[in-house]
C-alpha cells in the first residue's frame, strides 16, 4: 500500500514538472519575440499602408513610425493630405493617445475603445500598443508538425480584448512571429496577420506585414522602408505635447 501511495505522488509530481516545463518553454519563447522586437534602443521608418477591399479597390497611405525601447511608440500619417496628421502614441502602463488635426488635441483611448479599427486599416488600436505580448498574454506551447517552427496559442490577460485567443507561429531560429491567427468568443477565425521579417545589421525587423479581415474580405498591407536603429531619438518626441506638432 506504501509503495502504491509513493508510486501515486511520484505520478503526480511528474505531471505538474512537466506541465510547468511546458508552461515555461512557452512564456520563454514570446519572451524571445517581444526581445528581439524590442532589442533596437530606438527605431525610425518609413511605412506605406495599402488598403484593399473585397472588390480590389487599392487605396494607399505613408506614415512614419518611431519607438524607443519596449513601451514608446509613436505613430504618424503624412500622406495623402486627408490624412495626414493623424497620430497614435503608444506610452507606459497600457496607455494610447490619438490625435486628429481636426479636433486639434489629442484624446486618451480608452480599454474599451480598443478594440475599434484605427483609421479605418483591419488594425485595432489594441493591435498598434507597444506593450510587449508577454504582459498582454498567456502562452501555451501547442504541438506543430513543422519542425522549423513554434505554435503558440495566447490568451488575453484582460477581459476587455478583442480577441479570446490569438494562434502565433514563430520561427523555431530567431523567434520572429510568421503567422497570427485571431479568433473571436465563438472560436471563429476573422481575422489573420502574415509577416516577412529582414535583418538589418544586428537588428529583425517586420519588412512587410499583411492583415486581413476574412470576414470584410478586406486587408491591409505594410511595407517598412528607410529603417534606422538606435539614433538616441529624445524622450520629447513621445510625450502628448509633441503630438500636436
Amino acid at each position: 500500500m506504501k509503495r502504491v501511495q509513493i508510486f501515486f505522488l511520484f505520478v503526480i509530481s511528474f505531471v505538474f514538472t512537466i506541465n510547468g516545463a511546458i508552461a515555461q518553454d512557452a512564456s520563454t519563447l514570446l519572451h524571445n519575440m517581444d526581445n528581439l522586437m524590442s532589442a533596437p534602443k530606438d527605431k525610425q521608418a518609413t511605412v506605406k499602408i495599402t488598403l484593399t477591399n473585397s472588390s480590389g479597390k487599392v487605396k494607399v497611405r505613408e506614415a512614419m513610425m518611431k519607438q524607443k525601447g519596449k513601451d514608446k511608440k509613436l505613430y504618424r500619417y503624412t500622406k495623402p493630405e486627408s490624412q495626414a496628421g493623424i497620430a497614435t502614441l503608444s506610452l507606459p502602463d497600457n496607455v494610447m493617445w490619438l490625435y486628429l488635426p481636426a479636433i486639434g488635441r489629442p484624446t486618451k483611448i480608452s480599454l474599451l475603445s480598443k478594440s475599434q479599427a484605427f483609421t479605418g486599416t483591419d488594425f485595432s488600436y489594441e493591435d498598434m500598443e507597444s506593450k510587449p505580448y508577454s504582459e498582454r498574454y498567456t502562452p501555451t506551447l501547442l504541438e506543430s508538425d513543422k519542425p522549423d517552427m513554434y505554435v503558440l496559442e495566447l490568451v488575453p490577460i484582460s477581459k476587455k480584448s478583442k480577441y479570446a485567443k490569438i494562434v502565433l507561429t514563430l520561427d523555431k531560429t530567431n523567434f520572429y512571429p510568421l503567422k497570427m491567427d485571431f479568433y473571436n468568443s465563438r472560436g471563429d477565425k476573422f481575422k489573420e496577420a502574415t509577416y516577412k521579417y529582414a535583418k538589418q545589421g544586428d537588428y529583425w525587423y517586420a519588412k512587410e506585414l499583411l492583415m486581413t479581415d476574412l470576414k470584410k474580405e478586406h486587408s491591409t498591407a505594410i511595407e517598412m522602408t528607410d529603417v534606422k536603429f538606435d539614433q538616441g531619438l529624445p524622450d520629447d518626441e513621445f510625450t502628448v505635447e509633441y503630438l500636436k506638432q
